[in-house]
């Protein structure tokens, strides 16, 4: 069986994240089946399933921009925290669902690798928890500094050993 950690975190894989102007966020199809394929081992275990929603003015609580992409397997045990800052953390109830659960070790993905990814890593990370993640699980746009590819293997390996672990 392939590893799994207590919960899964599912950060901002939200419509107007991941399509922005007539262009997809990277490798946008690839993750959301790999996203989809962690959430079924994540059911089948049992394990609680974590939606982080980013909300402020371009995206508006319950529009289309803010929802979960229709492509991801979202059920109704899941959880689904509502955040306006990068760190999931920051004013939500994240850290509760977490103990509630009894959660040590989480299993991160989602988008954008250098906001609220990194911020979620670091923070989570301060908090004591046991962080994992499999490689290529962020995704982000190209920017004026780097390529998505080359942002995304930058902060992978600014994280690897020293803020999670990869699986």
């Amino acid at each position: 069986m392939e590893q799994v950690s207590d919960a899964l975190l599912i950060i901002d894989l939200q419509n107007g994240v991941c399509h922005q102007e007539n262009t997809n966020i990277h490798q946008l199809e690839k993750l959301v089946a790999t996203v989809n394929k962690r959430i079924a081992l994540y059911n089948q275990a049992k394990l609680p399933i974590i939606f982080v929603q980013h909300n402020d003015n371009e995206l508006r609580k319950n529009s289309f921009a803010w929802e979960i992409l229709p492509a991801i397997q979202t059920d109704k045990g899941d959880y689904f925290v509502n955040k306006t800052h990068a760190n999931s953390f920051y004013q939500t109830n994240l850290q509760t669902i977490l103990t509630k659960n009894n959660v040590n070790q989480i299993e991160i993905c989602g988008a954008q690798t250098e906001y609220c990814i990194d911020a979620t890593i670091k923070f989570a990370h301060g908090l004591g928890y046991d962080l994992r993640m499999q490689k290529n699980m962020s995704t982000t746009y190209d920017n004026e500094f780097m390529t998505a590819t080359q942002t995304i293997k930058f902060y992978e390996k600014i994280w690897d050993r020293r803020f999670l672990t990869f699986i």
